[in-house]
């Protein structure tokens, strides 16, 4: 496919002869930076869905080992219970033995004798009774010191999830409210799976085979960084998305929908970082071609959907995952 395009650039340049060689090796240049760019964006993109599935799983085996800490302490104190039943038991029976040897003081010294030995062994069991309980106690005092402090720290966690989830609710309330102009144009705002979802159909944003924004789309565009300005700590992905019909604009200039898509998303980060409250180490373009569709590409009203940007608001989750690790 380069190829090709080389070859169109220099039959262009032929025909034209307006475009020298230098100019058209600084484009086949700037071509291969922006395809190379382009499949870095998508290497992170994947890296960063496997850093979220990670950290689910590590969530999911913390709740297990926090219920099976729980049932360990259940069955500690069912043995605490049981060893102090047994040291009552012992105590009664010394009480009763010592009862017996004071009665049996005046018998022989043969008697006084026997009954004495069997004293000082039931003494000794209840002795090591008496440290075996001890020790279990202590054992189990460690355990619940440790139970409560990992289920402080799990509170913890589950604070902080529960912020998060609440600033991004808050975020999709604000996003909705500033975006209101624009409903029924093409654009949604939705929250799931912890993120929010602003999508924009090209309808409002593009010309077919165009990634200039138009007027409208820039307008709802601005609004978008405005709200992302006084929300700092939020990683924005601007996702381009497109039909499956074959790209069909002019040759050298787009080579196929992935790159048509990642042209338009690019162009959306181009506009927000005109935004000088926004930290433009939080933005990330990337472009999914045809390869994401909402719906089925069977009906026009099915492509129009799948021709979209998708600004997808995620939190920062360094402090959660620094947490996690250190549980």
């Amino acid at each position: 496919m380069i190829k090709k395009i080389s070859l169109g650039l220099l039959v262009l340049a032929m025909t034209t002869s307006c475009v020298s060689k230098k100019i058209y090796a600084d484009l086949e240049t700037k071509f291969a930076e922006l395809k190379k760019e382009r499949n870095a964006l998508s290497d992170e993109n994947e890296s960063l869905k496997t850093g979220k599935t990670q950290l689910d799983l590590d969530n999911g085996t913390l709740k297990t080992e926090l219920d099976k800490a729980k049932n360990d302490l259940d069955k500690l104190k069912l043995e605490r219970d049981k060893l102090a039943a047994d040291y009552t038991a012992s105590s009664n029976n010394l009480k009763t033995l010592q009862s017996s040897y004071n009665a049996l003081e005046k018998n022989s010294d043969e008697s006084l004798k026997a009954n004495m030995d069997k004293n000082r062994d039931l003494l000794a069991q209840l002795e090591a009774k008496e440290k075996a309980l001890a020790d279990e106690k202590s054992r189990l005092a460690k355990l619940s010191t440790d139970f409560k402090d990992r289920s402080d720290r799990v509170n913890e966690l589950e604070a902080m999830i529960a912020a998060k989830e609440a600033s991004m609710k808050k975020l999709k309330e604000t996003l909705s409210k500033s975006l209101k102009a624009f409903e029924g144009k093409g654009l949604t705002v939705q929250q799931k799976d912890g993120k929010v979802y602003v999508s924009m159909e090209n309808k409002l944003l593009f010309e077919s085979g165009s990634w200039a924004v138009g007027t409208e789309g820039k307008k709802a565009v601005v609004a978008v960084g405005k709200v992302l300005g006084d929300n700092p700590d939020i990683s924005v992905l601007i996702e381009g998305h497109t039909d499956n019909d074959k790209f069909g604009g002019a040759v050298g200039q787009i080579e196929n929908n992935w790159d048509l898509s990642t042209k338009r998303a690019t162009s959306i980060v181009n506009i927000l970082g005109e935004n000088a409250k926004i930290n433009k180490q939080n933005l990330t373009a990337a472009g999914r071609g045809e390869f994401s569709p909402l719906i089925s590409n069977d009906t026009p009203e099915g492509k129009a959907k799948n021709r979209r940007i998708e600004i997808i608001l995620t939190p920062k989750l360094d402090e959660i995952s620094k947490m996690l690790n250190d549980i």
